[in-house]
């Protein structure tokens, strides 16, 4: 399965601040653009992944 995910960037100040909208707790921040980026992919991988161990051990012993 294959997602598609919506990423935000708004610059404040030299500081760009970045976020996905449709994976609550996947922001981040840096400066430049490039390093926010990918900080931000670093940030979703470590939601999804933190989020299917809470799925796993809310399944676990369970039919």
């Amino acid at each position: 399965m294959q997602n598609t995910f919506t990423a935000v960037f708004e610059q404040d100040g030299d500081w760009w601040i970045g976020y996905v909208e449709e994976l609550p707790g996947a922001n981040t921040q840096g400066k430049p653009l490039a390093e926010a980026r990918e900080n931000l992919k670093e940030a979703m991988q470590l939601v999804i992944e933190a989020n299917r161990e809470i799925a796993r051990r809310a399944i676990a012993g369970k039919k």
